[in-house]
């Protein structure tokens, strides 16, 4: 869904976050290719991950938590024989395990790791703690004690597998995984499993929800476009709630609901719970919440769309 003149401020980057870059590193160069406009994600990536990292622009930022649900998807490759203080190749190495035959056990192993899960959450992540990261702990050698979390693994495959050197495997993952899913955790416990330690060497996030790593851009191309140019390849914000339903008001109950008004479902839409709004022309107003008294409750709005609302119905 491309931009209209009106909602050309805001918007949904879909970027392919280089290794090495954080995630607040990677909005703040986008952000300021758009002249320093208001900017948020919608999840981290680590700095050592690749791949898709949806950034809002203007008020995308409103809808930001829309895909916090959402299921991910990511291509690992985690080490056999090693496992590491961190989960992943940054840490320390801890314990060194023989991989022999591991690769016979592979698939009975990551058969224990499909479905609902319980999973630890690692000491070095985001996770607060009294209002600090747990990864401000961790660097401090602190460990602080965690409950573990019930996520759910919809798929978890091997794409590849090869010796690379004589003291290791080098294992390619598929992972789609519900939210709050640690695929370093994940790395860690397989290891536990085959009894010879692993790590997590590399991670690449392919899709969120249905948004995937295809329709995303590099900074570099970012970089290389100038106005108009830049801001065709950002998204609208409704992309961001795509999987909701969507209602079409009238001009005179779009312009209410951007008011904050109560208004009335279309005639024939029988849905109940949050949904997107749109207005007759297709500009996307905001997200609602649809009730089961036939009524649509404003939540979160566009307010750049009440000035053109309000000229059509001068």
């Amino acid at each position: 869904m491309s931009l209209n003149k009106l909602e050309a401020r805001s918007g949904v980057v879909l970027l392919d976050k280089p290794r090495g870059m954080s995630s607040n590193g990677a909005l703040q160069r986008v952000r300021h290719l758009f002249g320093r406009v208001k900017g948020g994600h919608t999840g981290t990536l680590d700095p050592m991950a690749t791949g898709l990292l949806p950034l809002c622009l203007g008020e995308a930022t409103k809808f930001a938590s829309g895909l916090l649900e959402a299921d991910k998807t990511y291509d690992a490759v985690v080490r056999l024989g090693t496992a590491t203080s961190t989960g992943d190749a940054e840490g320390e190495a801890i314990f060194h395990g023989d991989v022999a035959g591991a690769a016979e056990r592979l698939d009975e192993a990551l058969c224990e790791f499909r479905g609902d899960i319980e999973q630890m959450p690692p000491m070095f992540s985001a996770l607060k703690h009294r209002g600090r990261p747990l990864y401000e702990y961790a660097r401090q050698g602190q460990e602080i004690e965690r409950s573990a979390r019930r996520v759910r693994v919809y798929e978890l495959a091997v794409l590849e597998s090869a010796v690379l050197k004589c003291d290791g495997t080098d294992v390619a993952l598929r992972v789609r995984c519900s939210k709050g899913t640690y695929v370093r955790s994940l790395a860690h416990d397989l290891g536990v499993r085959l009894g010879c330690g692993a790590h997590l060497i590399a991670l690449r996030r392919t899709a969120i929800g249905p948004l995937q790593i295809e329709d995303a851009t590099s900074i570099a191309a970012l970089e290389a476009l100038e106005e108009p140019a830049l801001w065709s390849v950002v998204l609208r914000s409704d992309v961001l709630l795509s999987h909701l339903e969507q209602v079409v008001l009238s001009a005179a109950d779009g312009r209410a609901i951007l008011q904050g008004k109560v208004v009335g479902t279309p005639a024939g839409f029988l849905g109940c719970g949050p949904v997107r709004v749109y207005d007759q022309h297709g500009a996307f107003l905001g997200l609602g919440e649809a009730q089961a008294d036939g009524k649509i409750v404003a939540k979160r709005m566009c307010s750049e769309q009440r000035g053109a609302l309000d000229a059509a119905l001068a």
